[in-house]
């Protein structure tokens, strides 16, 4: 049995990346800048609008476990797939990537494997419309208590806690994950998952080991302002982590705090900055930097994606890391 340094347990979607204008977005009732869900007929009517696309393996924390795996840690994904071809595709480019997807593609009639239909915007903005398919059907019968009790770090998805067997696949590897002396933290997802989960969600900043969320979604999750949220959040949880947008990002540690500057940046295409920020960041956690250099590492990985299409890293992050000081 391989030993992680951090594991992820999320959705498995391939990202299928398309460019388009306003006009298109209004067109075709697209909400600008928000991940929709979608049906199955709504999904293939979208994919046949695309032009000039492109995939890659995708889904939140996918994304970060696999920036983790490219800067050279020990990596693994719960996650899963049909034994289709997009299911296949998913597989392959995860262990090519450098990251075990540990869970074998599922044979027979089930649902086919989820996608995520991406149209960026001239401005960067990124619109997601995604079917779940079978990655929705996640279970705590999917959680090797091996693979997610031999973490140092488990990571994983609020957008989980959206189906009951997700929930309690999620609370198996926390479990597990902690009993083995492991670390076990989450990402908010977005303002609109909290909403749905507000209660679950407080209840889970003061039981796990870290946060990370973005302004809007701590917001969301206390239901007040920045300041006075991230106050509750210091008081509840370990360690609490708060991006912003281009702003500086504030890392709480107990009495412990640092405020990490951002140099802003036009996007080119805003795909997979916060996942790539949980990246560095969550690199620096494993390899025990300090709260500001892990900061500073996240702010360079999210700098990194957004330079370019997709929501993984196309440059050698660890050398950006060398290029600052930080490695």
């Amino acid at each position: 049995m391989t030993s992680y340094k951090v594991v992820g347990i999320g959705n498995a979607i391939v990202d299928v990346i398309s460019q388009c204008d306003d006009g298109f977005l209004s067109r075709m009732g697209i909400e600008k800048g928000v991940m929709q869900l979608v049906e199955q007929d709504r999904g293939e009517f979208l994919y046949a609008q695309m032009e000039n696309r492109w995939q890659a393996p995708g889904g939140s924390v996918a994304n970060t476990i696999a920036g983790l795996g490219s800067l050279g840690l020990a990596t693994g994904f719960i996650g899963r797939v049909h034994d289709d071809d997009l299911g296949r595709f998913y597989a392959s480019e995860m262990k090519n990537g450098g990251t075990d997807f540990v869970n074998p593609p599922v044979e027979g009639g089930e649902l086919p494997t989820s996608r995520s239909m991406i149209f960026v915007s001239p401005d960067g903005e990124r619109s997601m419309n995604t079917y779940l398919g079978i990655s929705a059907e996640l279970g705590p019968e999917d959680v090797d208590a091996r693979v997610a009790g031999q973490a140092e770090i488990l990571f994983l998805e609020g957008y989980l806690y959206d189906k009951p067997k997700g929930k309690a696949a999620f609370e198996a590897a926390a479990r597990a994950c902690r009993a083995g002396g492991g670390k076990a933290g989450i990402a908010l997802s977005d303002p609109f998952c909290v909403d749905r989960h507000r209660e679950d969600f407080r209840k889970l900043v003061r039981e796990l080991d870290y946060v990370i969320g973005n302004q809007h979604e701590w917001e969301a999750l206390y239901q007040t302002d920045l300041s006075t949220a991230l106050e509750q959040a210091a008081a509840d949880s370990g360690l609490v982590v708060c991006t912003r947008s281009g702003h500086d990002v504030v890392l709480v540690r107990g009495a412990e705090e640092a405020v990490v500057p951002v140099d802003e940046i036009v996007p080119v295409d805003a795909t997979g900055a916060g996942d790539q920020f949980a990246a560095g960041f969550l690199y620096g956690l494993a390899t025990g930097a300090s709260l500001e250099v892990s900061g500073r590492m996240g702010c360079i990985a999210a700098a990194e994606v957004i330079s370019h299409y997709g929501a993984r890293p196309e440059r050698d992050v660890m050398a950006l890391f060398r290029e600052a000081g930080l490695a």
